[in-house]
C-alpha cells in the first residue's frame, strides 16, 4: 500500500500569496517482482491525479535488493518516470544505489552514470550541485540540487560513512542570483545541519523511514543522525526539512510499520 503524506507550511521568508504544490517521490529502486515499469506508471498515474505543480525526484532509481529481485533496464523506469505532469516540469537528484550499482562510476567517481544519461533522455532535468531560476504566479523561487553525499559503496553498511561526497552546499548555493526563496532536493537529509536558514526548504529522502518499525523503534535508518532526520516534516532552529520514507526496498523486501509514500507539500499555506 502507498499512502499519501501532506505538509502544509510557509517557511520564513517565503512569499506573501505564492502557492506552490509540491509532489516528491523518492527511492523508488525499480526491481522485479516489486517496483516493475508498470508500478512505477500507475504510482505516477496516482501522483498526476493530486495536480502537483512541480514534481521532484529524490534518487534511488535502481534495484537495492540483490539477488532478492531482478533489475529494470534504466530506460524502462525513467520513460515510467517520464509520464509524470506537472507545469513547472519534473526536476531529479541522484542517490547513492544509483552510483553504487554503477560499476564504471564506482572505480572513477565520474559521470553522468548511467541513472543520470536514462533520466535525461526520458526529459527529465537532474541536478547535481546545479540550480534553476522558475517563474510562478508572478514571482520567482530557486530550486537547487546536490551531488550524492554517499558515493561510494565500500564501509557504507552501517550508519556512518567516511568516504568523499559529490555534494557543494556553498558551491551550489553562491549560484542564487537574488534574494528569492530556495528549495534544495537531496538525497541523503545528513546534509541538514549545514543548510543555512537562506534556504527554505529542503527536501530529501534515502532513510526509508529505517523500513522497518516495530512500536515505532528501528534498529536502522542509513542516517548517521538514526531517527532524528529519519521522516517527516523536521524544523530546526528556523529550518524545514521535509523526510521522504521513500517508496521502494532496500536490502529485504519488506515493509513493516514504514508504509510507502507518495510526499505532497503544499508550501505558501498556514502551518
Amino acid at each position: 500500500m502507498i499512502r499519501v503524506t501532506r505538509y502544509a507550511l510557509t517557511p520564513a521568508g517565503w512569499p506573501a500569496g505564492m502557492r506552490l504544490r509540491i509532489a516528491a517521490l523518492a527511492d523508488i529502486h525499480a526491481c522485479r517482482p516489486w517496483m516493475t515499469p508498470a508500478r512505477v506508471r500507475e504510482i505516477c498515474r496516482q501522483v498526476n491525479a493530486l495536480d502537483p505543480d512541480i514534481a521532484l525526484l529524490l534518487g534511488d532509481y535502481v534495484n537495492a535488493l540483490g539477488g532478492w529481485a531482478r533489475p529494470v533496464p534504466a530506460e524502462a523506469w525513467a520513460a515510467a518516470l517520464a509520464t509524470l505532469e506537472a507545469p513547472l516540469g519534473v526536476h531529479a537528484v541522484l542517490g547513492n544505489h544509483d552510483w553504487w550499482e554503477d560499476e564504471a562510476a564506482q572505480k572513477t567517481l565520474t559521470g553522468p552514470i548511467l541513472a543520470r544519461r536514462a533520466l535525461e533522455g526520458a526529459g527529465i532535468s537532474v541536478y547535481e550541485n546545479d540550480l534553476v531560476r522558475l517563474d510562478w504566479q508572478g514571482g520567482h523561487f530557486w530550486l537547487a540540487g546536490l551531488g550524492d553525499q554517499r558515493p561510494l559503496e565500500a564501509g557504507d553498511r552501517n550508519n556512518f560513512y567516511d568516504g568523499p561526497g559529490l555534494d557543494d552546499l556553498d558551491g551550489t548555493l553562491a549560484e542564487v542570483a537574488d534574494d528569492a526563496p530556495v528549495i534544495l532536493m537531496a538525497h541523503e537529509p545528513d546534509i541538514f545541519p549545514r543548510v543555512p536558514e537562506r534556504v527554505a526548504l529542503t527536501l530529501a529522502g534515502h532513510t526509508h523511514d529505517g523500513q522497518v518499525r516495530v512500536f515505532g523503534w528501528t534498529r536502522w535508518t542509513s542516517s548517521a543522525y538514526g531517527d532524528r532526520f529519519a521522516h517527516g516534516h523536521i524544523r530546526e532552529k528556523g529550518r524545514d526539512l521535509i523526510v521522504s520514507a521513500g517508496l521502494g526496498l532496500s536490502g529485504l523486501p519488506l515493509r513493516i510499520g514504514a508504509p510507502a509514500e507518495i510526499v505532497i507539500v503544499e508550501l505558501g499555506s498556514a502551518t
